[in-house]
């Protein structure tokens, strides 16, 4: 019950919750970080379900398509699919993959050239014996870790495309973790920008986990509708899928409109100066967000 109280000032309410928390008004709501532990594990559940589902396009030596393949399978609708066109359609299609294949083999091409470079130390290529990567102020363990995981990246490299999978899982095993270490960072950027504001760096938490909370929902909300859209009108071309694209643009409004007003609503400041917190702590926001995906992505790598 306290649970369904909450999701109303939550998702229409902006800032709401996070003030009635400060006047002390909290027994009827759930708290705010087991708020955001559920509604993360939520989203993070569903979007690594989501990011499962990948699509590919095949072809064999003589770059001849050969038909699509959805998680790895042949799927033999397309080829039925493709039979069924008209000639003139079904030439302009098969001209379109046979672009895409041949863009592909010049990528692989590329890679290949790439590879043969391999990593370059200095104006030479690394070696583990007679260039290897040294950081002289880096205690001996460090630098031989650094070497470690330079000799494997190839190998990771081929592993990777080969089974894309295996990226896309150690990216969801980091990226809860990440998210819940930039909480208190999130925080502090709140604290320094509203200085003044007389509030303790607790509130300041509070707020931040409310409002990720927000957009934990708001994903999950997209995700579902996303998915039934596709079960219902899998050619996306209904008046379900219609509706889904007004809903897809009310949520990309909603968002941004939600976090200026609840930065309103919790530190009741102008108008105007709300205003322009808002575009600071937004691109301080998406700058942070920007360094912990590089981290993701690099610590996601490491941990192959």
């Amino acid at each position: 019950s306290r649970f369904m109280r909450t999701m109303k000032p939550l998702l229409f309410k902006p800032g709401k919750l996070t003030r009635d928390y400060l006047d002390g008004r909290r027994y009827r709501y759930t708290p705010p970080l087991r708020l955001y532990i559920f509604s993360s594990i939520a989203c993070f559940f569903l979007a690594a379900i989501a990011a499962g589902d990948t699509i590919e396009i095949s072809t064999d030596g003589e770059d001849v398509v050969t038909g699509l393949h959805i998680g790895g399978i042949e799927d033999p609708e397309f080829q039925e699919a493709l039979e069924r066109m008209d000639p003139e359609k079904r030439q302009r299609v098969e001209e379109a993959l046979q672009q895409v294949a041949e863009a592909k083999k010049d990528a692989d091409e590329e890679g290949a050239e790439e590879e043969d470079e391999g990593i370059m130390i200095g104006d030479k290529p690394w070696d583990r014996e007679t260039n290897p990567f040294i950081i002289e102020w880096m205690p001996d363990w460090v630098n031989d870790w650094v070497n470690d995981e330079i000799e494997q990246s190839p190998q990771k490299g081929k592993e990777i495309e080969e089974n894309p999978d295996l990226i896309k899982d150690k990216v969801f095993d980091v990226l809860p973790a990440t998210m819940f270490v930039l909480l208190p960072i999130v925080a502090l950027l709140f604290k320094f920008w509203y200085l003044f504001a007389k509030k303790y760096y607790i509130e300041h938490l509070i707020f931040a986990l409310h409002n990720h909370s927000f957009a934990f929902v708001m994903i999950v909300f997209f995700i579902l509708l996303s998915t039934l859209n596709t079960w219902i009108e899998p050619g996306e071309d209904g008046r379900f899928t219609a509706v889904a694209n007004w809903v897809y643009a009310a949520i990309g409004i909603w968002i941004p409109v939600y976090f200026l007003v609840s930065l309103k609503r919790v530190y009741q400041q102008g108008w105007v100066m709300t205003i322009a917190k808002y575009c600071v702590i937004g691109f301080s926001y998406l700058v942070l967000l920007g360094f912990a995906t590089a981290f993701i992505a690099l610590l996601s790598f490491l941990l192959l």
